[in-house]
């Protein structure tokens, strides 16, 4: 996918960022405390595991990161955006 292919698609999950010279999709999410950032946590793992396509995830106390790629073109597909939308359906 090239950077104007993702842009694009970027506006149909807007609260997400392309980086990476369109390399990747990232979105940071706040909580309110850890119980709640570990239950995100554990509902993304839940998609992820259904949809066989897993973000780099990095949580903390109240915040976490999801970063999507795929790997094995090394870039963004319509894959890693079908799966943001996915994660946003979670916080609606």
């Amino acid at each position: 996918m090239t950077l104007e292919e993702a842009i694009e698609m970027q506006k149909e999950v807007p609260s997400w960022e392309v980086i990476d010279d369109g390399q990747a999709l990232r979105r940071i999410f706040t909580f309110n405390n850890h119980y709640e950032v570990l239950a995100f946590v554990n509902a993304v793992a839940w998609i992820s595991h259904r949809e066989d396509h897993h973000p780099n995830t990095t949580a903390g106390y109240s915040r976490c990161e999801l970063l999507y790629t795929t790997h094995a073109v090394e870039g963004l597909t319509e894959n890693d955006f079908i799966c943001a939308s996915k994660v946003d359906a979670l916080l609606e």
